[in-house]
């Protein structure tokens, strides 16, 4: 397949010499002379391990050349790949003119292409680029997208240093757009790298590398953090996050990574705090770890507006334990909501089947009495009784009762969803989720 490269600085030069020792017939795109040239003779315009390499043996097969004539270039590819780049303008902004240039550059060449184009956008762009790219190219053009052409969202995730093999072996390669023949195009050409390819939403693709490298950059500063208090203890941090970075089934999973309700109970909050108490007394200004359990608040906060704005008196929250399978209410967040709602006068009832309030003991009991020293009355022990004295239904934790619910006629309640089950979307217009 020929596949243009519009843009030959890092992501660029490295997509074209490896998409052309892919297999592809490659020619890259460039207003700088200087890169065009050392393309041309055999030259990587980066320094990188393994580039050099792939573009002298690629230009020397007649795999890979370099242009300024970006017309040409059009006109001889199937796929035109974007990799100019994107800095960041005085407010913060990801800077798009270059991007949209190349949209209508292809706009202009389209008007006369005869075969159907595919463009992917490699750059790393903000949220709602695609949609601007069809829209300049179909209005330059004058042709209607997914008749002459699509438009691909499709990431990078390269490492500098580690680029080349990056390329190769990626976590996976992602995929996204509107135009089926251009998803099966994009496909093609990557078929041979060892990943799973991954077809996705638009917003998803074009989300995704600021999700990826804001947490790299939060797993940075949290490795400081915690090497400070260490460095402060006498400690050797290396070591402590050595065996951190041994538990694969918590730490370093995807167990915690799923949008919903505040964490609770009694370890998180309790070993949290106590952390920061240690950095405290050793005089320690820390950033990333105090904030932990401010936002928590904030997103308990946020969880009690959404349920206060509906206007209904009568709420249901389902699930008062700090999470599913557990009768602990130490520091549960939905018992703090709950609170709040009977103090703002909203008429509460809950449903818990893992709560028997004859069967707490110790602090869990002294606990929940102090929140709610009125349990028994806002206790609900029968489902369909529950579900009959209420307006707003609220599921703070996931349990085994849900299937009992799925069952129930809940077309008349609106519904807020701290867990995500996507079945109770089919259930009631009026649903809402907590992050979603």
């Amino acid at each position: 397949m020929n596949v243009g490269i519009f843009g030959l600085g890092y992501v660029g030069c490295v997509g074209a010499g490896a998409l052309a020792e892919l297999g592809s017939k490659v020619i890259g795109v460039d207003i700088n002379d200087s890169k065009v040239d050392l393309i041309n003779k055999g030259k990587a315009t980066i320094v990188e391990k393994g580039i050099d390499e792939l573009i002298e043996k690629n230009v020397k097969n007649g795999k890979l050349s370099a242009t300024k004539n970006s017309k040409k270039a059009i006109l001889d590819s199937d796929i035109a790949i974007i990799c100019v780049g994107t800095p960041n303008d005085e407010n913060g902004h990801l800077e798009m003119k270059y991007i949209f240039n190349v949209a209508r550059k292809i706009g202009e060449v389209i008007k006369e292409k005869k075969s159907f184009l595919t463009v992917a956008i490699r750059s790393t762009v903000m949220p709602g680029t695609n949609k601007k790219v069809t829209d300049i190219i179909e209005q330059t053009s004058g042709k209607k997208v997914g008749e002459a052409f699509g438009v691909v969202s499709n990431p990078e995730f390269l490492r500098e240093g580690s680029a080349v093999k990056d390329f190769f072996n990626p976590p996976y390669t992602l995929i996204a757009s509107e135009v089926d023949k251009s998803l099966e195009m994009m496909k093609e050409i990557y078929k041979e790298i060892n990943a799973e390819i991954i077809t996705t939403d638009v917003g998803t693709a074009e989300l995704i590398k600021f999700v990826n490298n804001t947490y790299h950059g939060l797993k940075v500063v949290f490795a400081n953090e915690v090497g400070r208090i260490c460095k402060a203890l006498g400690v050797d941090s290396h070591e402590v996050m050595n065996i951190f970075s041994k538990d694969k089934i918590l730490n370093i999973s995807s167990y915690y990574f799923k949008p919903g309700f505040a964490y609770g109970g009694s370890c998180l909050p309790k070993d949290l705090k106590a952390l920061n108490t240690i950095a405290h007394d050793k005089y320690l200004t820390l950033d990333v770890l105090p904030s932990i359990s401010k936002s928590n608040e904030n997103h308990i906060n946020f969880a009690f507006e959404l349920i206060s704005k509906k206007s209904k008196l009568k709420i249901g929250m389902m699930g008062i334990s700090f999470k599913a399978g557990t009768d602990d209410l130490r520091f549960s967040p939905g018992l703090e909501i709950t609170e709040r709602l009977l103090g703002k006068g909203f008429d509460v009832k809950i449903y818990d089947s893992n709560v028997m309030v004859s069967r707490l003991t110790g602090k869990n009991k002294e606990f929940l009495y102090s929140k709610l020293p009125h349990i028994n009355e806002i206790l609900v022990e029968n489902l369909d009784d529950f579900i009959s004295r209420i307006e707003t239904l609220v599921i703070v934790n996931k349990d085994k009762d849900f299937n009992k619910l799925l069952k129930k006629d809940l077309s008349n309640l609106s519904i807020i969803d701290f867990v995500k089950i996507p079945e109770l979307k089919n259930i009631t217009l009026n649903y809402e989720g907590i992050c979603w």
